[in-house]
Formats: structure tokens, sequence, C-alpha cells
């Protein structure tokens, strides 16, 4: 087992700066690993889904590669143009790096460093003098599945779909006026453009690059043929024959499994790019009945990458010494990179939650140790040691604020007195109903967050108890999810939610404005469906000043300035309030059949994003087999 003992900030320390404005570097070579010993000769494999015989689940251990805590529920195809896959395995666009093992992104993104790796891409990308145009260029190695050459016109179709475009790229129209083909591997892409005639948002344009899967003009345009143009028809496509630049690509699915198999012609041999195969022959997900299940699997090694929480993770190897491990061997564990939050409703408030001081005493008074303890056991930073922001725990994105001016305004929690005292301060008393009134109507407010979610259950259990210390009555409601999200994605809440849970962006190009907006924001508010933040709905015209200046901001120094005062603004007026610090993906690994997984210690500066999201790919090409 990799041994990683070392304290908690110096973990937390380690993870290098994810910056605002992010940086480009060449993508260097992953470690060398030994060459995978020669499998015995089998009959030529296809590419694509084949009509199973009896034993195409079964396949070699010391071959595949082998997930859980992915998939949920049987997938629909391999279209990648379409949400309605459910194939998580293959598809995944995060604003923290897309999945790469079968549609290649321009750019891979690693949140340790906040740089942006050429992928398909040959080069770093480059600005123009106003940063209102960006221009990359195509590796002349890559091609599709189907050995014709990645081109510019493939990356324009991907965009526009000839005026049929995919629901990815629509979330960028805001941002992106066009792109054009300037030549077979050159790529321009045009920023919307303000009233003054600046750009929108160069952060969210790099954030396109690394988010958003490249696919080929021609398949797209029989997709589009074959379904008569007709948008739903298409994103409804299994899409069974898909030509992809990656890796991997489809072999098989069922209600038990999805399996990509390597695809032994894939460009990225060449030398501008790994310059090797990656190692496992085969990625497979196995389809569980509950997370119990998929950790039974996990443990005992029939799983060997787990993208699943696990309480107490650490006892798999202090206590039952398996060999299993996660990218660091002391708490935190992984790299925590958003932030779980419990919003306010403000928009159809109940009694009392209009006033500042009733929002801050709940907040002050919960007890964030104890959710670290028993909602994460461990699995997060403090906020004594990473005080409260906006910003997640990352040096970088810890840097973008000037903590001095706001140290007054966080808080660690528990602080069940200053609770108290703040409220009869307030003149908020405790009434006849023996609960702390405004006008004689009693402070009561429900908790909720979605049933089943374990940890954040917990946690919201946490807010609730504190409720009784200091004389508000706050209880605990935990509908079924696809209850839930119909209520707190709608504005005003058809049901009262008073308190929430939801979650936030975690790491990107466009960190930490992003999360800023993800959870201060009023552009969201007339939304008839909102999935994108400020469920509460909060509104503040400072803020939509801020965050209109932030993106085309090119000084550190107001950078820092404007993220402190929005920082200021949020801990003061606090329309919603961070529970914990967590991983962006849990990634823990079984070595049983598999080793040389990502370590904080091994210089790599490969991220745990399960091998597969953004520069987490690199991993791929460093395993080896144990033994």
């Amino acid at each position: 087992m990799k041994k990683r003992v070392f304290a908690l900030m110096l973990a937390v320390v380690m993870l290098v700066a994810v910056l605002a404005a992010c940086g480009t570097t060449e993508a260097p070579a992953p470690a060398p690993a030994p060459a995978p010993e020669a499998p015995a000769e089998t009959p030529a494999e296809p590419a694509t889904p084949v009509t199973p015989d009896a034993d195409i689940r079964e396949l070699p251990r010391d071959e595949t590669l082998y997930f859980n805590g992915l998939n949920w529920g049987s997938p629909n195809g391999w279209n990648g143009y379409s949400s309605n896959m459910n194939n998580a395995l293959a598809f995944n666009q995060e604003n923290f790096g897309a999945r790469v093992p079968m549609l290649e992104t321009p750019y891979m993104f690693n949140p340790l460093d906040g740089q942006l790796y050429p992928l398909l891409a040959d080069g770093p990308p480059s600005w123009n003098a106003d940063q209102t145009e960006l221009t990359w260029k195509i590796k002349a190695a890559a091609t599709w599945s189907d050995g014709s050459p990645v081109t510019a016109a493939d990356v324009v179709h991907t965009w526009d779909g000839g005026g049929i475009q995919s629901v990815a790229g629509s979330g960028f129209t805001s941002v992106i006026d066009s792109m054009v083909a300037v030549d077979e591997k050159t790529v321009l892409i045009k920023s919307a453009l303000t009233d003054d005639g600046g750009p929108v948002n160069p952060m969210m344009i790099l954030t396109y690059i690394i988010q958003n899967h490249v696919m080929q003009k021609a398949w797209l345009e029989d997709l589009a043929a074959r379904n008569g143009n007709d948008a739903e028809a298409m994103a409804n496509d299994p899409g069974e024959d898909i030509v992809f630049s990656g890796p991997y690509g489809p072999y098989f699915y069922d209600d038990t499994i999805v399996i990509m198999l390597r695809n032994d012609d894939y460009w990225g041999q060449d030398a501008s790019m790994w310059g090797r195969l990656p190692t496992p022959k085969y990625l497979a997900h196995q389809l569980f009945e509950d997370n119990a299940a998929a950790d039974v699997a996990f443990a005992s090694g029939q799983v060997d990458v787990s993208q699943g929480f696990i309480a107490n993770v650490q006892n798999l190897w202090l206590q039952q010494g398996l060999p299993i491990s996660t990218y660091m061997e002391q708490p935190p564990y992984g790299m925590c990179l958003s932030l779980p939050t419990a919003f306010f409703n403000l928009e159809n408030p109940a009694p009392g939650l209009d006033r500042v001081e009733v929002r801050k005493a709940i907040a002050i008074a919960t007890d964030y140790d104890l959710i670290n303890a028993n909602a994460m056991t461990g699995q997060s930073p403090t906020f004594a040691e990473v005080p409260r922001s906006l910003m997640n725990p990352t040096p970088g994105e810890q840097a973008m604020y000037d903590r001095s001016k706001v140290e007054h305004l966080q808080w660690v929690g528990n602080q069940i007195d200053e609770a108290n005292q703040l409220l009869d301060d307030a003149g908020i008393l405790v009434g006849d109903s023996g609960w702390r009134e405004i006008d004689g109507e009693k402070l009561s407010y429900q908790v909720s967050c979605p049933h089943g979610w374990s940890d954040w259950e917990a946690a919201m259990e946490i807010v609730a108890a504190a409720g009784e210390k200091i004389g508000i009555e706050l209880t605990t409601y935990f509908p079924e999810w696809d209850v839930y999200q119909t209520i707190v994605t709608v504005p005003g809440h058809e049901e009262k939610y008073d308190i929430f849970m939801m979650w936030t962006d975690s790491a990107s190009p466009a960190q930490p404005w992003s999360r800023a907006r993800n959870l201060m924001t009023n552009e969201y508010l007339d939304w008839g469906s909102n999935w994108s933040g400020n469920w509460g709905g909060y509104s503040n015209d400072r803020v939509e000043e801020l965050l209109a200046a932030i993106p085309v901001m090119t000084s550190n120094a107001d950078l820092v300035e404007a993220y402190t005062e929005l920082v200021e603004i949020y801990l003061t007026d606090i329309p919603s309030f961070a529970l914990m610090y967590r991983p962006a993906m849990f990634h823990a690994v079984n070595e049983s059949v598999w080793t040389g997984f990502t370590d904080a210690n091994d210089g790599r500066n490969v991220p745990p994003l399960i091998c597969l999201n953004g520069y987490a790919i690199a991993d791929l090409y460093n395993l080896e087999l144990v033994g």
C-alpha cells in the first residue's frame, strides 16, 4: 500500500493553485510504465457494440479496469450529442474537466495546478489583444476512429450543429458568439461582446475548451439525417455507430455492466501526445443495487476505482489491512474542491428569514466540526483550518481574497452563546410558545435535503439540532430526490423549503468567479427551471457589478480587491452558508490487480479524478499489473 503520512494542513497546501486567470502548458508525457505483457492471441474484437455471446461480460481480469460510483441504472447508448444516455463511464462534461476516454476535448484541465494541457489541441490557445478572439490549432496526428483526420470543421459543427445545437453547447451561447474554421486545423472562437465592445467572459471560453467534447461532423450529419433533423429524436438515438477520437470506444452494455474497449489504432500513440496506448484493454463499470453493494465489491477487489463516498475510508487499510488507498493517507484523503451549502429561501421567506440576525444565528450555531466528523468522517478540512469565504481550500483560490479584511466576519461554528446574544440584542426573544418570536409569531423552519443522501442528511440533522440551543424550531424534512429537485429548482419554491441543501461549482478556469456567481447572482431568478445556482433567491446590485467586472480584469491586485468585496458581502448578508468542503469526485483505489494510481507524494501532478476526467486520464498510461 502506498505510504503517504503527512499533516492535514500540509495536505491542503500541497493542492497547488487553481488560478482564476488560468495558464496553459504543453502536455508532459506521463511517467514511464513497463510495457504490458503481450496477451495471448485472440480474434480481433470490434470497436462498436456487438450482439453479445454468453461470455462477453467475462472480461480478462488482468486487462480490465473496473469502476463503481458513476453509473446507476441501465445506459441508453453511446450518443455523445445527447444528454439522455445515462452512460457516465463514457460521458461527463464537468467544469473541472470532461470525461475523455471516448470523446475528447481540445484541452485537459488539471485542478492541481490550474493549467490547461493540450489534448486534441496543438500547443496553447492564443488570445488577441482585447481577448475577444481565441485561436487554437488541432494536432496533425489527431484522427477519428474511422481513420479520418480531426478538423476545424468538426469543431465548428460540434458547436453549431448546422443549426441544431447540443445541450452542452447551448450553455455557452451567452459568452461565445461564433466559431470559425480558419483552415483545416485552426479554430477561431469569437467572444460575445458587451455593449462597449469588450468580451463578455474570457474565463468561460477557456472553460468551454476543457469541458465540451469535439464530435465528428460527418457522424453528426448522419445522426441528423436519420432523425429528420429533429433535435429530440437525435437526443434519443442510441448512437451505437458513434465515431470517436479517444483511446476507448463502445463495446457492450446492459442492465448489469457497461464496457468500453481500447482502440489499438488510437492516434494518441503518436509522439506528439502520450507516445503509447493506455494500459488497460477494457474499462468496465458494473451496475450495483446500492452504495453498500458497490462498497463490498470494491473492498473485495472486484472494483479497482471507486467514485463513491465511503464513510471512514481509512478503516479499509488501517483496520482491515486491505490494499486500498486514497490520494492522501491522512485527512481529508482527497482533493476538496466544492462547498455543499445550505441556502435560505429568500424569495418566499418564512417569518424571520428576511432578518440577517436570524440567518447568522443559525449559521454560527451550527456545529461544523460535528458535520465533519459525522457526515464527512474527516474527509474535509475544518473551517478553523480553512476559514469560510467563497473559495475552495486550494491555495490558488485562497490567495484570491484578503483574509485580513474579512476575518471579523468568518465563523467556525458551535458559537451558541454568541448566537443567543445576537438574537437577544436584536429583540428576537423567547415568547409564550417557548421559542423565539417576531411580532408574536414563532420562528419555525423546515430543514431539507434529498432522502437517502446520507452525508447530506447527517449534515442537515446537525443544522436542525443547533436550533433548539438558540430557541429556533428547526424540523428536518427529507423528500425523495425526484420530488426535491422539482421544488428547489423552481423560483420561490412551490412548497416551503426554508433552509435546504444544494451543491456549488468546484474547479475550472473560471473559478472562483463561477462559484461566486453560482452562490449570489440574481440572473437565475426569472428562470422557470434553475439548475445553475442561487436557489435561495438572493439579490444584490453590487454583486452583479462585481461579477460583470471580474472576468475582464487583468490586474491581480484588482481581482483580489473585487473578490474580497464579494466575500465581505456574502459573509455579511449570509444568503447561504457552506456546511463542509467536499471532493469534486471521490477517488479510492484497490491495488489488488492494478497499481500506479496518482498519489499526492508521487510528483506526477495527476489529479485524483478517477483516471477519466481531464488530465486525470494520464493515470491510465501509468498503470501496471501488481506483481
